[in-house]
């Protein structure tokens, strides 16, 4: 899997880890970039059944896997990170400090992306990784076992508050928005919260309570993630075709039996809900084994993307961004344009690329940013002095 001689790896990192990481980044840019290309964006979701199609609806699920996939890593990464310093004390201020920073990133660099400039705050991934990282510093006092225990009960139980709205509390509507239900922001600060925190703070429990298994022999380790999976997965199915529990859309027989599937697999991401944690993980749990055993050159490639997460996350966005406005601009549009379109309900039909057109933005982008993460892979292994470059 690379060796001590690869200058990718260290010995305080496991390849697998990387590898899936940087698997859901180049997956996330995928997402971003039909955001940012597809004109279909502005006019319906991709997961509306009434205006879907299946190689939309699969582009989306595919990108569904990223963030599940990445806080629980997060949450791994959290307690390998412990084992390495022995120093709780040390852990617990870390993790704080790096999930302030998260979200503090989210509010004042990632926002702007989203709400077409500065004013407003749109709270979102990073917002939710960063929550995580906060809950776990607290928790990471606990033991691995307690902490796993929090995190299932979190996954598992937070659809029991789906009966709870925000527009039901009054003045405490927003801090609900924070924790369950997307909404404004407290305060009456110009934005929302697309990612609720609780549910994301079950995943990183869950991360950090398995991470004493990334210290077992890989065989073991493999085993049990592979039975895991498979248990994910088949609970999904079961509680999903009986729409009692799990999620807040229950799916229903369609014109055909392909859109019968899309219903199927329609599971709710804001929040998270148990069924799309189900699904998502449990195909992130059968998928890390399976790249400990690809290829070096894809193996490699990947654990690029894996070492510098945040630096290929904050450059991608605005990568895609200048490049989907530099092509607006070309076509003879302006902002104004743009932002009349977001409330209008869409563009004109010969605005933006197409799907197809973003899935070559997709691979140009990647192939693009590739050498610039791993020229900064490669300054975060030789300058491990600087102190700072844990926060990118």
């Amino acid at each position: 899997m690379g060796g001590a001689q690869n200058p990718l790896y260290d010995e305080h990192r496991l390849p697998e880890i990387d590898r899936l990481r940087g698997l859901v980044m180049v997956l996330m840019a995928l997402d971003h970039m039909r955001d940012f290309f597809d004109a279909d964006v502005m006019r319906f979701s991709p997961t509306d059944l009434d205006h879907t199609y299946p190689f939309l609806f699969f582009t989306r699920f595919i990108t569904h896997f990223c963030a599940p996939t990445f806080t629980v890593l997060a949450g791994v990464s959290a307690y390998l990170y412990g084992v390495k310093v022995k120093d709780p004390a040390a852990l617990s201020k870390f993790l704080a400090a790096r999930g302030i920073w998260l979200i503090l990133l989210d509010a004042a660099v990632i926002s702007p992306i989203w709400s077409m400039g500065w004013g407003r705050i749109e709270l979102s991934t990073l917002w939710a990784i960063g929550c995580s990282l906060v809950a776990l510093a607290a928790l990471s006092r606990l033991s691995p076992r307690i902490v796993l225990l929090i995190g299932v009960a979190i996954i598992f139980g937070h659809n029991l508050l789906d009966g709870i709205h925000a527009a039901d509390l009054g003045a405490f509507g927003p801090g609900w928005s924070l924790l369950h239900e997307p909404g404004k922001l407290p305060f009456d600060v110009p934005g929302g919260v697309l990612y609720p925190a609780l549910p994301w703070i079950g995943v990183g429990a869950l991360g950090y309570g398995l991470g004493p298994l990334f210290l077992k022999p890989a065989m073991l380790r493999d085993r049990t993630l592979y039975l895991a999976g498979g248990a994910a997965l088949a609970l999904f199915v079961v509680l999903r075709f009986s729409n009692l529990y799990g999620d807040p859309r229950p799916w229903s027989v369609q014109r055909d039996s392909v859109f019968t599937l899309l219903s199927f697999l329609n599971v709710t991401k804001y929040p998270p809900s148990l069924l799309y944690l189900l699904v998502t993980l449990g195909g992130a749990a059968l998928t890390l084994p399976a790249l400990a055993r690809a290829g070096k050159r894809i193996g490699d490639a990947l654990t690029v993307f894996g070492r510098t997460p945040l630096f290929f996350y904050v450059l991608h966005l605005y990568v895609g961004a200048l490049a989907a406005l530099a092509l607006t601009f070309a076509r003879g549009y302006s902002l104004q344009d743009v932002a009349a379109w977001a409330k209008s309900g869409g563009p004109p039909p010969e605005f933006g690329v197409g799907l197809a057109g973003a899935y070559v933005a997709w691979i140009l982008i990647v192939l693009a940013l590739y050498p610039l993460c791993r020229w900064f892979a490669e300054v975060k292994r030789r300058r491990r002095d600087l102190w700072w470059l844990t926060y990118l």
